[in-house]
């Protein structure tokens, strides 16, 4: 269990600086801002709203019933894999929604226009960072 904490841990944080780097890249090599079509950005709203959606159903399909049954049995093996994808699914889908910035910003969308997907993948990719499941008292 330890083991899969710390590489999901180092995971998550190797995710994080990657979000930062498509903000950077995407301003240093990104084109000029200019106007987009905005079927195009409510195209990537809606995937966006969506991508969330499914995050948080990931999350407690996956994650929040394997933590359980692992705070009974921690030495269940595929309860520990089912933790281990739900994560690993979610920062997936976080570093989707982070990589909608850097497409927008690729397209010639504003860095203000971007900056909403990359600040909404790295919170969310940050809050879910993985926990030691516990026996709740």
């Amino acid at each position: 269990m330890n083991k899969a904490l710390k590489t999901l841990r180092a995971v998550q944080w190797s995710m994080l600086v990657s979000i930062l780097l498509y903000g950077l890249v995407g301003e240093l090599v990104g084109p000029n801002a200019r106007a987009v079509d905005p079927a195009l950005s409510y195209l990537f709203s809606t995937l966006a709203v969506a991508i969330v959606g499914v995050i948080f159903v990931v999350r407690r399909t996956l994650v929040l019933r394997a933590a359980e049954s692992l705070a009974i049995h921690p030495d269940d093996n595929l309860s520990l894999n089912h933790w281990r994808t739900g994560y690993l699914a979610t920062y997936a889908l976080c570093e989707a929604l982070a990589l909608f910035g850097l497409v927008q910003r690729f397209l010639g969308c504003s860095l203000q226009q971007s900056a909403l997907y990359y600040l909404g993948g790295f919170v969310l990719l940050f809050f879910f960072r993985p926990r030691q499941p516990m026996a709740s008292a």
